[in-house]
């Protein structure tokens, strides 16, 4: 049988900041149709090392390779047009635009046309359906002309991600998806992606490690700048050093 890459590859990732060695010699590998998670303690090089696989920074050697071309180094807006999408830790969204409007300046199509949100959109019935499915997915119908500052946080949480969708991207970055949430907006959110992970690859980087662990195919711990174990939730489980660490008691 002839090996098939994974969708998503990065291999001998290098990053420094002056004399501070943030990432080193990291190796990942995302399959097509899973979802892989990303977990290590606070200051560990997650957040750092999901800029670099999403653009934001350039690594200082290694290389990243998505669908088998080398996307080493491309701006954020040539990676994410070229399928990639990904969501923030703080959330990024029009806060004076509703809930439709957030998700129509998203869609490739009107990007690539320029918009003007008073005239041309509100005419183009095609652009207006397809952002309100995408908002019906998220749990957000009937919400459409809301204000995206009066929504409730677990509500932008989920219009972050229909704006992330709405590219129709072949792989998802998800940045801290339930920082700030509670119990109750966490639950709705772990529903959510799990009916997304039927149809989308998605990349999740979590300090909560039951919602990581109950939904992640496999998990990579990144600590020291390196990952330090890979596998299933399973087996990471059982993983003496993970075990050892407060992540181990989180999981």
């Amino acid at each position: 049988m002839a090996h098939v890459e994974p969708l998503f590859v990065a291999s001998h990732l290098h990053k420094r900041f002056g004399h501070q060695v943030v990432l080193e010699e990291i190796n990942l590998a995302f399959r097509q149709g899973e979802v892989s998670g990303i977990m290590g303690p606070n200051g560990a090089g997650k957040t750092t090392c999901f800029n670099v696989l999403t653009g934001r920074y350039k690594p200082d050697r290694g290389h990243v390779r998505f669908a088998g071309e080398d996307i080493t180094g491309l701006p954020p807006r040539t990676i994410a047009r070229k399928g990639i999408s990904r969501s923030f830790q703080l959330i990024n969204l029009f806060n004076d635009y509703t809930a439709l409007e957030n998700i129509l300046v998203a869609l490739p199509e009107v990007r690539d046309r320029g918009f003007n949100m008073t005239q041309s959109l509100s005419r183009d019935s095609a652009a207006m359906d397809k952002a309100a499915e995408i908002l019906r997915q998220v749990g957000l119908a009937g919400k459409e002309r809301e204000p995206s500052k009066m929504l409730s946080y677990g509500d932008r949480r989920a219009l972050e991600i229909a704006v992330a969708l709405a590219p129709r991207p072949r792989i998802l970055f998800l940045d801290e998806p339930t920082s700030g949430m509670g119990t109750q907006a966490t639950i709705r959110l772990a529903a959510l992606l799990a009916e997304i992970k039927r149809h989308l690859t998605m990349v999740i980087i979590e300090h909560d490690m039951k919602f990581l662990f109950d939904l992640a195919d496999r998990i990579s711990v990144i600590h020291w700048g390196q990952v330090i174990a890979e596998g299933p939730p399973a087996e990471l489980r059982a993983n003496k050093w993970v075990q050892a660490s407060n992540l181990g008691k989180l999981a």
